[in-house]
């Protein structure tokens, strides 16, 4: 049969597997699990992306991993069975880590705690190796001035900054208030003392 449009030719190579099905369902799964590894074993600071060099690393990750997920395969059924095999293990995982604290802790990790009442932990910085300029950014990011202004710093195991600020006692809003009133008493007095203009007598 002639076909001038050739379009069976390309019904073909849009959805025929040229690799197993098999193989297109474990290789995203095997994919999957390396990363995750991958990140969990260097760190919370690639999730956190604090400088470029970090987003140009993750960004890279999908180029690099990116035949070992679909192989020699660009058809249109490749790439659905990919992607139903990348969310059907991530389901599996996140049904797994919610039924197990355990396992959670163990893949993801617990937060590193890296400012307690405006002290760094070098400790813990060095751990997730941050530098005092990436923890000043972030929190500099999040409205904070400086480390006296945080009571509590952690970063998360998905690589975000919890920050907690410091809250004055009653005792401190108490003496702000005085302070407060004194300076607006102090200008009221000052206008008070300046030289009012003559008035003038009706009339003249």
């Amino acid at each position: 049969m002639i076909d001038p449009m050739g379009l069976s030719q390309a019904w073909s190579n849009m959805f025929s597997l040229p690799v197993p099905l098999v193989e297109k369902l474990i290789r995203p799964m095997i994919v999957y699990i390396v990363l995750v590894l991958l990140l969990r074993l260097f760190g919370k600071r690639e999730l956190a992306q604090l400088n470029p060099f970090d987003l140009v690393v993750l960004l890279s990750l999908s180029n690099t991993v990116q035949n070992a997920i679909i192989g020699n395969d660009n058809s249109v059924t490749g790439g659905v069975v990919g992607a139903f095999a990348l969310l059907a293990v991530n389901w599996l995982v996140a049904r797994v880590l919610f039924r197990s604290r355990r396992l959670t802790h163990a893949l993801e990790g617990r937060a590193s705690v890296l400012v307690r009442n405006g002290k760094l932990n070098d400790a813990a910085l060095k751990r997730e190796s941050l530098t005092v300029e990436d923890l000043m950014s972030a929190l500099h990011r999040q409205g904070f001035g400086g480390l006296e202004q945080v009571a509590l710093c952690e970063l998360e195991p998905n690589g975000t900054f919890y920050v907690e600020a410091v809250v004055p006692s009653s005792a401190e809003k108490h003496h702000e208030e005085i302070l407060a009133r004194l300076d607006a008493l102090s200008v009221e007095i000052s206008r008070l003392r300046l030289p009012q203009p003559p008035t003038q007598a009706p009339g003249r």
